[in-house]
């Protein structure tokens, strides 16, 4: 097996070099966080002796916006999904307070009814909202259509309501807290502080990172068996409540409620004080909702016509000028922000005892399967079963079919007849991550990975479901299975733990999905060209791990691959698939010297002359 030649000397000063910048990185890290809340706390304490009686009820109205904004920025900044629809939960608690305060009264026990109501409703309404938005199947641009219909909707209910509701009057005169202002500024300010800080220990944390992995490919966190439905859900879920009970303050500060707290308008103000102040920032939202809503209270008493149209004219420029937002610019000299921070240390771990276990029977059986599209039969009959510890290599021209049988085996809505046993689970309407925990892991003909997240990210997401991520911290070690060590080693990805994977070359592109796909511990490893342009080095490296897969650790690997000299090297059968069918199976003498394969094979090659000419 070919290695990287390093010294003993060279590795323990990489080493050491490494070491020294992992504590440089969090140093400076670990003083750029406090020195920020430091800042905020000092201004919440100072505020109500600084500022005036105006401005403060400017500032605790911003503050409530706030704590929904950041939430805006954790789903459309880190998670990727654009949602209109903060408002209207934000509504349902302001109306949760402003209903019951109005129609049943203010004591204790009215204002935990108002509390529950603003909960309840907010994770009900989200829940519905996010099982029709992120169902299998619903595009991005439905779940953010679903997002936009939500404060509408709301809006026309209440204007429906008649007195109990106050129409598009609202409610107005409640008895609510009878609490100072400066009470409401503390509290307003404190809240927005915890939350901005739990968001921000989740979004860094190593299950926070989970999220930015479904913004850049949500089909790779699919195949490393993440449900990626249940997590937007979830998050949906717990947005809303947060969103919800800053609705609740908000009311119950105001003691005025009206339809347009759940409206459409509001839900694009959030996007746009999000995106002005800095888009997957978190301070960034809270900046923007802050300076904006002063700046509004202010330009709209003394330039009641033109504050609007300055507004605009600043949000154009910021966002011509700085794509990113103003935070980023404003934090650069702090080197606060939500990257990488210092690489894990690598350690093996031993292959968990469910990985070991294989159940009786082939690793994996398919019986009569058939792909359709209309009349077209890219698949006809498909029988095929393989074992632990073998390596089978699939071959046949382009066009085959060998590309559609690997999704009928990784997902069980592919086939259109037939069926597919992965070490012993029929696959039958599966979907890609119940497959990946039946036991199977795919690599795709192009790198499939994070491009926004170092090596050590995509590592660490690749593993979820073997050793599941903290959402409040990071780990200092990353462990790896034997296989998928052997692979980082093999290709020097051990030194690129905290390089960005969009700047890795393609062949270490292709290994770190290799390594990626054996961090999951598979019994069954479906391999589409993994040598694809890749020089000879890395093709002899790859060569003899894949060989090491099947012969050292008994997984069964399907190769697809155009390369025969490759297959002859590592693969222990050859399949040969022909228009949607198997032709033949043997050994790679017995293939490569039928007449029917060299028919196959000549008769594509002059199809593809007459095409050309």
């Amino acid at each position: 097996m070919a290695k990287v030649d390093l010294s003993a000397g060279n590795v323990g000063r990489q080493a050491t070099q490494h070491d020294d910048e992992r504590r440089k990185r969090r140093a400076t890290q670990a003083r750029a966080l406090p020195v920020l809340v430091v800042l905020t706390l000092v201004l919440l304490v100072a505020g109500p002796f600084v500022f005036g009686t105006y401005l403060m009820n400017v500032l605790v109205q911003a503050f409530f916006f706030s704590i929904v904004a950041i939430t805006v920025d954790v789903l459309w900044g880190y998670t990727g999904y654009l949602t209109f629809g903060q408002s209207a939960y934000f509504g349902i608690g302001a109306y949760a307070a402003g209903l019951v305060f109005t129609h049943g009264g203010f004591s204790l026990g009215y204002v935990a009814l108002a509390i529950g109501a603003a909960i309840a409703v907010s994770a009900a309404v989200a829940a519905l909202v996010g099982w029709l938005s992120f169902y299998r199947g619903a595009s991005p641009f439905f779940a953010t259509v679903m997002s936009l219909v939500l404060p509408i909707v709301m809006s026309q209910l209440l204007l429906s309501g008649g007195e109990w509701t106050g129409s598009s009057s609202g409610l107005t005169g409640f008895d609510t807290f009878e609490l100072p202002l400066e009470a409401w500024f503390w509290i307003a300010g404190a809240g927005m502080l915890v939350i901005a800080l739990l968001a921000w220990m989740l979004v860094r944390s190593d299950g926070g990172r989970v999220l930015v992995a479904i913004r850049d490919n949500e089909s790779r966190c699919s195949y490393l068996g993440i449900n990626t439905s249940l997590v937007k859900i979830v998050l949906l879920i717990a947005a809303a409540i947060i969103a919800g009970i800053a609705g609740f303050g908000y009311g119950s500060f105001s003691g005025v409620v009206a339809p347009e707290l759940t409206g459409f308008v509001l839900g694009t103000q959030l996007i746009i004080w999000v995106a002005l102040g800095g888009r997957g920032t978190l301070w960034g939202p809270v900046v923007g909702t802050i300076l904006i809503n002063v700046g509004t209270a202010y330009l709209s008493g003394s330039m009641p016509f033109a504050w609007q149209l300055i507004l605009g004219a600043a949000f154009v420029a910021v966002i011509v000028l700085l794509p990113r937002g103003l935070v980023p610019l404003l934090f650069k000299p702090l080197r606060l922000h939500t990257g990488a921070g210092a690489e894990p240390e690598l350690i093996e771990r031993k292959v968990s005892v469910q990985a070991r276990q294989t159940a009786p029977g082939p690793a994996f059986q398919m019986t009569g399967v058939a792909k359709h599209f209309g009349t077209l039969k890219v698949l006809q009959g498909i029988d095929l079963v393989a074992d632990g510890g073998e390596l089978v290599g699939l071959i046949g021209p382009n066009g085959a079919g060998k590309t559609t049988l690997m999704r009928c085996m990784s997902d069980g809505a592919e086939a259109s007849a037939g069926t597919v046993v992965l070490c012993g689970n029929d696959t039958r309407g599966a979907p890609p991550e119940r497959c990946v925990r039946f036991g199977l892991g795919r690599k795709f003909q192009n790198a499939n990975i994070f491009e926004t997240l170092t090596v050590a990210q995509c590592l660490r997401i690749a593993g979820t479901i073997i050793e599941r991520p903290s959402l409040l911290k990071r780990s200092d070690t990353l462990g790896l299975p034997p296989y998928a060590m052997e692979v980082v080693r093999t290709t020097g990805l051990d030194r690129k733990l905290g390089a960005v994977a969009k700047d890795l070359s393609h062949g270490e592109q292709q290994a770190l999905e290799l390594a990626m796909v054996l961090t999951l511990e598979p019994k069954i490893v479906l391999l589409d060209e993994p040598t694809a342009g890749l020089t000879k080095t890395e093709r002899t490296q790859i060569g003899s791990v894949l060989a090491a897969l099947a012969h050292q650790y008994g997984l069964c690997c399907l190769l697809v691959e155009h390369d025969l000299d490759f297959v002859a090297e590592v693969a222990t059968r050859i399949v040969v698939l022909h228009q949607g069918r198997i032709v033949m199976q043997g050994s790679f003498e017995e293939v490569v010297n039928s007449e029917l394969v060299k028919t196959i094979y000549a008769g594509t090659a002059a199809t593809q002359k007459e095409a050309s000419s």
